[in-house]
């Protein structure tokens, strides 16, 4: 039997007889009476099965066994109710985790075994995972600091710590996690941000060493694409031409239900690129004597790297110092970023994350920028004004077929001041024309007639007041009846 009672300060404690007859005592922290009297059965029946010598115990014990916490655990282990656990020494744990993760790609692997490395360095291989305390997780964030690590990178080092103590967590090897209160998020960094502007652009790419690099630029600057995953995953096949549009597969977000491929447009800069390689592609079979028609042109389009571990960001460098540039932090970062903060600029927020492949909140924290042109806009400085997006011309068609064709302009509506004055001279073309025609007829008198009023030359010309005086008359008519006086001269003017 074991009973559970208070002691003195009114602590619980359970007390019962070992096989040999000795008085054993267990003492508990922060308990109340039911979770008391709960242990005690359980102990109980443990100290029965050791008394037998047949170690057998009922399921629920044995499931409450399973349950419990290390701290419990090595209390019961003390009274010899139960053989104490092996330690969880730290560099096996880790080394278990990081193997018994097949679903994770080899990025991810590389990110675990850093991780690893430095819990390593900094507890020690041999470290019991018990004796790890949430002090000692900040004395961890403190190494990383001490080591010269970014703000980032420390956060991303505690979030794989955190990850890889919950999993200990789970497996009841520790009571708590110590990092569990570390804080992991990775937030935005304004400072590193940096806008490639056009003619930055139109630098690197004359700089480009050949055509493999320039589709490279061009993917990352003019179609946001992620380097290199989503660059190296696009093939020939996955652009439409005729819909001026194409599919991106995305290795980073595929474990996301629906988020392993989206559509982009084939932005204009980005189709001029993509339409040279293509026709390069197409030469190449074309010397090969293979006779493929066009259509035909399948595969990867970037050929020269298939390696996810090559470094891009080298020799991307050395492109940006040839150009006469001066390399910026996050290389290939902000040719996503300048991108997705330029479309930001020209067309809806719900569009553009759709075409980068990341949420509004990702966007607005890490790849939207505030440029200076933002603030002369604001102020109502007129020369800044967004980049406007060119007409498309894909591949195998003129610049005519490629050119949007203008919309059917429909007549304005009339103006106020005119409704109703067409309707009066809708009967002049029924009108017929005398046999004199337009102009006057020259009078008999053998003296030249004016041009213009049919008088003689001679006769006395209209004076400037007499005109200033009928244009007051007119313009002080009503439109219709100015209309019908106006009409009337016409007609008598015909009939003459």
């Amino acid at each position: 039997m074991a009973s559970a009672s208070k002691d003195s300060k009114g602590r619980w404690r359970i007390r019962f007889y070992d096989g040999g007859g000795a008085r054993k005592e267990l003492r508990l922290t922060g308990m109340n009476q039911r979770q008391a009297e709960s242990i005690a059965r359980h102990c109980a029946v443990l100290n029965a099965a050791r008394c037998s010598g047949t170690g057998d115990i009922d399921r629920g014990t044995a499931l409450w066994l399973q349950g419990i916490g290390e701290n419990l655990y090595s209390k019961l282990a003390a009274v010899g109710l139960v053989t104490p656990r092996a330690a969880a020494v730290l560099g096996a744990f880790l080394a278990g985790y990081v193997q018994d993760r097949p679903d994770t790609k080899p990025a991810t692997q590389r990110k675990y075994g850093s991780a690893v490395n430095h819990l390593v360095a900094h507890f020690g291989e041999n470290r019991d995972l018990r004796s790890i305390t949430r002090g000692d997780a900040d004395g961890f964030r403190a190494f990383l600091y001490r080591q010269g690590q970014a703000e980032n990178t420390v956060r991303r080092y505690c979030g794989l710590a955190k990850q890889f103590f919950r999993a200990a967590l789970r497996r009841r090897m520790i009571d708590e996690n110590p990092f569990g209160d570390q804080v992991a998020a990775v937030r935005g960094n304004a400072a590193k941000f940096h806008f490639i502007t056009r003619e930055d652009a139109g630098k690197i790419l004359a700089a480009c060493p050949d055509h493999q690099w320039r589709m490279i630029f061009a993917l990352c600057r003019w179609g946001g694409l992620r380097c290199p995953s989503e660059v190296l995953a696009l093939r020939w096949e996955d652009i439409a031409w005729q819909e001026r549009r194409f599919t991106v597969r995305s290795p980073k977000t595929e474990h996301h239900e629906g988020k392993g491929f989206r559509v982009v447009p084939l932005f204009p800069e980005l189709a001029a690129v993509l339409t040279e390689g293509f026709d390069l592609a197409l030469s190449a079979i074309d010397a090969a004597g293979e006779g493929k028609a066009r259509g035909t042109v399948r595969g990867p389009v970037i050929t020269r790297y298939r390696e996810a571990t090559q470094n891009l960001r080298t020799t991307f460098q050395k492109i940006v110092i040839r150009a006469g540039l001066q390399p910026w932090p996050k290389l290939l970062q902000n040719l996503r970023s300048t991108r997705e903060t330029e479309l930001a600029e020209s067309f809806p927020l719900q569009a553009v994350t759709a075409w980068m492949g990341n949420s509004q909140l990702v966007a607005a924290k890490h790849y939207l920028q505030l440029r200076d042109e933002h603030f002369e806009r604001a102020a109502g400085k007129t020369d800044s004004v967004p980049p406007q997006v060119p007409p498309q011309v894909p591949p195998n068609t003129s610049a005519d077929e490629g050119r949007p064709k203008n919309p059917k302009r429909q007549n304005p509506e009339k103006h106020g001041i005119f409704r109703g004055s067409a309707d009066v001279f809708a009967s002049l073309p029924n009108l017929r024309m005398g046999d004199t025609g337009l102009e006057p007829p020259q009078q008999n008198t053998g003296e030249s007639g004016d041009c213009f009023t049919g008088a003689p030359t001679g006769a006395p010309k209209p004076q400037p007041a007499d005109v200033a005086a009928l244009a007051s008359v007119l313009a002080a008519l009503p439109p219709d009846r100015l209309a019908a006086v106006l009409l009337e001269l016409v007609q008598s003017q015909a009939g003459r």
